[in-house]
């Protein structure tokens, strides 16, 4: 059994059951806007087209381009200028969250946080050795 829900794009309540995120009427309506594009897309001429283009020449939204993209019904591989923006900086990647430069400094902070970690763990051990040692020299 599914929960009820209101549909983002009209506001009517549907039953949502995991497959669709709006209601039925508009997942139709989605449906026709997908075949506009594809057929779009298609032509050999509009098989590089950016999104803005796409746009311009079908109405869609840009959003459910994105999503298209996300969920991988228009491949990039097939219609090289498609993507979806990244969640950190906003510019078109193809897979996953993030782009390719937001992925390679997020994994390069955590090479420096885990880093300067161990560094820290390093001087702790080190002072509390030093401290025993001390403190041994103290009690003879």
């Amino acid at each position: 059994m599914g929960e009820v829900r209101t549909c983002p794009s009209c506001g009517e309540f549907f039953n949502y059951v995991g497959v669709r995120d709006v209601c039925y009427k508009c997942a139709q309506k989605e449906e026709e806007m997908y075949q506009m594009v594809y057929r779009f897309l298609r032509k050999r001429e509009n098989r590089a087209a950016t999104v803005e283009r796409i746009v311009e020449a079908t109405g869609v939204d840009k959003e459910l381009l994105y999503k298209w993209v996300r969920k991988g019904r228009l491949h990039p591989a097939v219609f090289p200028n498609l993507g979806y923006p990244c969640d950190n900086c906003g510019r078109l990647t193809t897979t996953g969250k993030l782009c390719e430069r937001c992925a390679k400094e997020l994994k390069d902070d955590l090479r420096a946080f885990e880093a300067a970690k161990e560094f820290r763990e390093n001087i702790q051990k080190s002072e509390r050795a030093t401290y025993l040692s001390n403190q041994e020299k103290k009690e003879k």
